[in-house]
């Protein structure tokens, strides 16, 4: 019965097929857009990880100064390597604990010259970042005590200075001094933001105060807590530490800010995560306008189908048939433009991804669901007309012209 009740639905559509693709293209840009929007932000959502999960495990950042909603930023004194030394003596469960310090500035080699971001920072810098030497080696602890101007480049350096050859061993200048290239960082590539992570010189740190910054200033601390440690209490303790050290009285806010990576994780996580549900909702706005045009069109069928409707019943079909008939009519319709929405919203979902350089991370379940759901649509809003035309009075319809 199903089987025959197919056959006939997709003999009444071929009879109107420019009327059917119409009727069915709200369903099909419903499907369409909820597929890609949510393919899309699960694979904004998997880059965002994928990204800060590239600076490091259990890493806290802390800078000074007040930063976040809601928090004005104040001007507050630069930390010093005293403080690192602090925390990493007085907080338990720290891993590696550096001093960073910034500056910008030209290196030079042979004839090629290039603006970059010169950091001065110790060896527990590279352990807190996870970001290993793929060729010479790291600083020597005589080397950071001694504040030797010893320099360790980023792959975007090496590739603008030296091209393919080996830059170890070779000395560059950097400003007025002449540094050693003693190592080379593995290839990172760009940040969330745009910016290139391996456009970057590494120094000691107390070379760097000396002969770039010329004061001692640090910037910012990098913390990196050991596995399985509950992060918030690390962080508890590193406030703890730098208030005392900061002379911090009880009930003054802090003036600095300590920033947990996991934290940052889950925030932006479930900001992207909300942004796709709206937004899916929004186009899921579209599948009940398309739902809404299958109900106009199958009551159109039933008028202009009136006398079929009237045969039939007159010749003993039952009304069950009639109303199973236009039922599976206006689901095949539906679920024609789930189909088609899926390939279209899946198709556009790839070149998205692809243009924004994100993964493209197709979910079977949102598939199913979207598919059952137009499915749904095309049962609920034809099952009116169906009903409609299943109560006709045969005799009534048998006149009707």
């Amino acid at each position: 019965m199903i089987g025959e009740a197919i056959k006939l639905a997709a003999q009444a559509i071929r009879r109107n097929v420019l009327r059917s693709s119409l009727t069915v293209l709200g369903i099909v840009i419903g499907v369409m857009a909820v597929i890609a929007m949510v393919t899309i932000g699960d694979g904004t959502t998997a880059r965002v990880t994928q990204e800060l999960a590239k600076l490091g495990r259990n890493l806290m950042f802390v800078v000074p100064g007040q930063f976040g909603p809601g928090r004005a930023s104040t001007t507050a004194r630069p930390f010093s390597t005293r403080d690192v030394e602090a925390l990493a003596t007085q907080v338990p469960n720290i891993r590696a604990a550096a001093p960073v310090a910034q500056k910008s500035a030209v290196v030079l080699y042979g004839g090629e010259n290039r603006q970059v971001v010169i950091t001065g920072t110790e060896l527990a810098y590279f352990s807190a970042l996870d970001w290993p030497i793929v060729a010479g080696r790291r600083f020597l602890e005589s080397e950071e005590r001694a504040g030797r101007a010893a320099c360790i480049l980023g792959q975007t350096v090496r590739e603008k200075l030296f091209g393919p050859a080996d830059p170890i061993g070779s000395n560059i200048r950097v400003r007025n001094i002449s540094c050693e290239v003693i190592g080379l960082l593995e290839a990172k590539g760009q940040s969330m933001v745009g910016t290139d992570q391996d456009d970057v010189v590494i120094m000691p740190i107390r070379a760097f105060q000396r002969r770039i910054a010329g004061n001692t200033d640090v910037n910012s601390i990098l913390i990196s807590a050991e596995d399985g440690v509950d992060t918030g209490r690390v962080q508890t303790d590193v406030e703890r530490v730098l208030r005392e050290r900061r002379n911090i009285s009880r009930g003054a806010e802090d003036d600095f800010t300590v920033r947990d990576l996991k934290q940052v994780v889950q925030t932006s996580a479930l900001a992207t995560t909300v942004l796709t549900g709206l937004l899916g909702s929004v186009a899921a706005v579209s599948l009940l306008v398309g739902g809404i045009g299958i109900m106009n069109i199958m009551l159109v069928s039933v008028t202009e189908r009136t006398r079929e409707i009237g045969i039939r019943l007159a010749i003993g079909a039952l009304e069950r048939q009639v109303m199973t008939q236009f039922l599976v009519e206006a689901a095949v319709l539906s679920l024609f433009g789930g189909v088609v929405g899926i390939i279209l919203g899946l198709t556009l979902a790839w070149a998205v991804s692809y243009g924004l350089g994100v993964p493209f991370m197709p979910n079977p379940k949102t598939v199913l669901v979207a598919f059952g759901f137009a499915a749904l649509i095309g049962l609920v809003f034809g099952f009116f007309p169906a009903r409609r035309a299943a109560r006709l009075n045969p005799i009534e319809a048998l006149r009707h012209e």
